[in-house]
């Protein structure tokens, strides 16, 4: 189930290419990004110092978060992400593509 939201993050996509998409989402305080599933594996690294609520498999995780951390996450997670903090929340998020030569696991 998503959060309640007061806004909706907004994404900025950097760069695409065929193996690589990098996209900025920044967020308002109790702004989401809304129940999604990623279709690659990605990596997120923090560009501000916030608090960042992530609800996944009915459960929600609630953590401050600093600039430079970072976590990656495997493709077919449903989720929702959160700005629980007072003030903005941004992060660089890297989704690696597969190539079209590589076998699925």
């Amino acid at each position: 189930m998503p959060f309640e939201s007061t806004a909706s993050a907004v994404p900025t996509v950097l760069a695409e290419d065929d193996h690589t998409k990098i996209t900025r989402w920044d967020f308002a305080p109790g702004a989401t990004t809304g129940w999604h599933e990623h279709e690659m594996d990605y990596a997120v690294v923090i560009l501000t110092d916030s608090i960042m609520a992530y609800e996944a498999d009915g459960e929600v995780t609630e953590k401050p978060v600093k600039i430079g951390d970072s976590y990656l996450r495997p493709k077919g997670v449903q989720h929702d992400v959160r700005n629980a903090g007072p003030g903005p929340l941004s992060f660089i998020e890297i989704e690696m593509k597969r190539a079209a030569n590589t076998l699925e696991e």
